[in-house]
């Protein structure tokens, strides 16, 4: 039977859960505070590229949008780790072939929104603010930003993926028995940008089209209590983060003028600095963004549903939030079909069976900061990294990296972190054999790997 749904947010999320709805039939109809990006622009400078991986492409294959997202998405199949003085060295994020991909979050959320539009029949509505949801009757109240005026929507159900600041989470924070929390990072981030090569030749420039370090990588340049990553776009140029404590040593508090901006990259990112011409006017120009963890439960009241980012907001060290709330809607999806299209059975068992991958990959990403801003540049970390993929590649079946679990397999965030913890403890083992670094792929280390995976798995 067909039902009316209202879906609160343009986003990632929403558009493809828009999608998704209106490949079952049912009337679509979404809402969005902001005005609509495809006139008014994306604005940058609060925004982290995305990357792509296993669990958000098998959503937009659903949807048949694989191949066209691709076309705006570069590849990156491994860490190039920028060390300060200089050397680089590669990791690779997996086995031959395998990668995670670079995407502009603003073309991404355009080509989604014009996939919902124009070829499901999806009916968008900008400039429009929830301000408040009446959960019993399933009625959603919004004021439009240009002209305040009221309009009362009424649903057969309504989802909120309005975001980590959700108002229709903070409605649904006022019903009975709701657990809420958020915590934010003592670090935040700016958003900066080395732009595309000029190419020369004699008879002068060939035009901005190439790329001033390697393209089909994430660069991360990690100084321990912060760090700076960079992602290849489209047009040559690659968005760089840089996250660093808001106070005390190496702090944003600490570069307040154009010549400590130079001061602190010529002593911490001397390489990087050198291909950043407009540094200090982005700098200065693009705010500090905050990093937040929020978790909460229920996510289901009545016939209101929250998702994604408004369920989950997790840091972005893992690549995995526009993943996992991707991998939301495709999880909601088979459930749908399992349960015949019973909505109430559908919602509840989505609840469940979503919220503890969710907690497990907010504590994924935050673990994973400290990885590539402390850990990745060591050599010891990096020898672990290569043991661990080594016994991964000779034991295919019984083991695999923590980071293959989460961005090259479907296996749950939860399965994939008790399953690391477990496995870490043969590899913290091994690291304490004398001379490792010399025997790492002998004989010894894969049958001590293969007497702990036999008692074990």
């Amino acid at each position: 039977m067909t039902k009316n749904f209202t879906i609160i947010g343009s986003g990632l999320v929403g558009s493809v859960l828009a999608c998704y709805l209106a490949k079952r039939g049912h009337t679509v109809s979404i809402y969005e505070r902001r005005s609509d990006m495809r006139q008014a622009g994306y604005i940058g400078g609060r925004s982290i590229n995305l990357a792509l991986s296993n669990r958000g492409w098998a959503a937009l294959d659903k949807i048949g949008l694989s191949e066209k997202i691709a076309q705006i998405s570069i590849p990156m199949t491994g860490r190039m780790v920028h060390n300060l003085d200089g050397t680089t060295a590669y990791i690779p994020y997996g086995k031959d072939g395998q990668a995670i991909y670079s995407v502009s979050r603003g073309e991404l959320n355009i080509a989604l929104i014009n996939e919902a539009e124009k070829n499901a029949g999806v009916k968008f509505h900008f400039d429009e603010l929830c301000t408040h949801v009446n959960f019993d009757s399933t009625v959603a109240q919004f004021t439009n930003t240009q002209t305040n005026q009221l309009s009362p929507v009424k649903s057969d159900y309504i989802f909120a993926s309005d975001g980590a600041f959700s108002a229709v989470r903070y409605e649904m924070q006022k019903t009975p028995q709701f657990n809420f929390s958020q915590t934010y990072e003592e670090y935040g981030y700016k958003e900066l940008t080395i732009p595309a090569a000029v190419l020369k030749s004699p008879l002068g420039d060939l035009g901005a089209d190439a790329w001033s370090i390697e393209k089909n990588a994430l660069h991360i340049w990690p100084r321990k209590s912060f760090m700076m990553i960079a992602l290849p776009n489209l047009d040559g140029s690659f968005t760089c983060t840089l996250f660093a404590p808001y106070k005390g040593e190496n702090s944003f508090e600490t570069i307040q003028t154009p010549e400590a901006v130079e001061a602190y990259f010529q002593k911490n990112f001397p390489t990087a600095l050198a291909q950043m011409p407009t540094l200090k006017k982005d700098f200065f120009e693009n705010p500090i963004g905050s990093l937040v963890t929020m978790k909460c439960f229920p996510w289901v009241y009545k016939n209101t549903a929250l998702i994604g980012d408004a369920a989950h907001a997790v840091v972005p060290f893992y690549g995995q939030g526009m993943n996992c709330g991707f991998e939301d809607v495709d999880v909601l999806d088979d459930i749908l079909t399992a349960s015949g299209e019973n909505w109430q059975e559908a919602l509840d068992k989505y609840q469940y069976s979503r919220k503890p991958n969710a907690d497990a990959i907010a504590d994924l990403a935050l673990y994973n900061y400290i990885e590539m801003r402390d850990l990745s540049g060591q050599p010891e970390f990096q020898l672990r990294l290569k043991i661990e993929k080594h016994i991964a590649a000779h034991f295919p079946q019984k083991f695999n990296t923590l980071y293959s679990m989460v961005t090259f397999d479907r296996v749950p965030y939860a399965e994939a972190q008790q399953k690391a913890a477990k496995q870490g403890k043969l590899l913290d083992e091994i690291m304490r054999l004398d001379n490792i670094a010399d025997k790492w792929d002998s004989a010894e280390v894969m049958t001590m790997a293969d007497k702990w995976i036999a008692a074990n798995t």
